[in-house]
Parts: structure tokens; C-alpha cells; sequence
């Protein structure tokens, strides 16, 4: 039998009461329709301690919990501070698995970045159920201008390092 997937949801913010904010619900939303088209697929929760509360990989664990997801399908990275480390969490972990493909669960304005950079590392990529969860258009658009700089340079950051992010 071949191996499943690996689901990666992409962190995002955790207010100061340690709430997700919606981004974060926006992606662990996701993350939970793909663990429903593929249930045997590991669950990987991105995402450390910002700027206050508590981790969001944590965070995503207890609300995926409630939900009714088996805790032994989650896989905690409350390591990963940003984009680029997640990604390399993920291949990392893709490779040691056996997984054909990466399901990555994040907002639309911020997956073509997280697939590139997968890519790079040589890591098939799919965009969650969802296509790429939506929220506010403003702050869409505000986040898409944040990417254009963002996707050159961690997609050239990527490369320069990838042997170093894969080990």
C-alpha cells in the first residue's frame, strides 16, 4: 500500500487571550476537510509562539481534538517561526514518511509561495480542499502585496540552502 499524503497546516496568528485569530481558523478548517479526504494521512501543525499566547501549532492540536481528530495523526512543529521554516519542516518530514505529496492548508494569497518553495526542495505539493481558504478582501490584498516581495526571495533562499534545509 502505498503511503498517504502529509497534511501541513501553515500557521498563522494566536491573539493575546490564545484564540486563533481568523486566519488561523481559516487553515485549521482546512487542514480538517483534507484529513477527511485523506484519513490516513499524518497532520502536521505549523507554527510557534508569536508574538503573544500560546504556540499555533498548539493551539491547532486542541481545536483539531475537539473536532475528533486522533492525536496520534498530529504532528506538532512548534519550532517553525515563519514560512520558510515550516516548508522545511515539511519536506523534511515528507521524505521521512514516504509521502507522495505535501497537502498544504493556508490562505490562497500565501500558497503559491509555500508550493514553490516545496518545489524547490523537490516535494510534490497540492492545495488543501479548500483552494486556498479566503477572508476579508482588504486584508487579502494587503497580504497578497506582502507575498509579491516575499516569493523571490524565499524561493532564491530556498535554493541557496537546500541542502542544509533537508538535513
Amino acid at each position: 500500500m502505498d503511503a498517504p499524503p502529509l497534511i501541513v497546516i501553515f500557521g498563522a496568528a494566536v491573539r493575546a487571550d490564545g484564540s486563533p485569530s481568523a486566519a488561523l481558523l481559516r487553515r485549521i478548517g482546512c487542514g480538517l476537510e483534507a484529513a477527511r479526504v485523506w484519513p490516513d494521512a499524518p497532520v502536521v501543525c505549523s507554527g510557534g509562539v508569536g508574538r503573544v499566547g500560546p504556540s499555533e501549532a498548539s493551539v491547532m492540536i486542541e481545536i483539531l481534538r475537539r473536532e475528533g481528530m486522533s492525536a496520534d495523526r498530529l504532528i506538532p512543529d512548534e519550532e517553525s517561526l515563519d514560512t520558510l521554516q515550516s516548508v522545511a519542516v515539511a519536506a523534511r518530514r515528507a521524505r521521512a514518511l514516504g509521502s507522495p505529496f505535501v497537502v498544504a492548508c493556508s490562505d490562497g494569497y500565501h500558497l503559491p509561495r509555500i508550493r514553490l518553495m516545496l518545489a524547490v526542495l523537490g516535494v510534490r505539493s497540492v492545495p488543501g480542499p479548500r483552494g486556498g481558504a479566503r477572508g476579508d478582501p482588504w486584508h487579502r490584498l494587503g497580504m497578497g502585496l506582502r507575498e509579491i516581495p516575499a516569493i523571490p526571495y524565499d524561493v532564491v533562499l530556498v535554493a541557496a540552502q537546500k541542502r542544509r534545509l533537508l538535513s
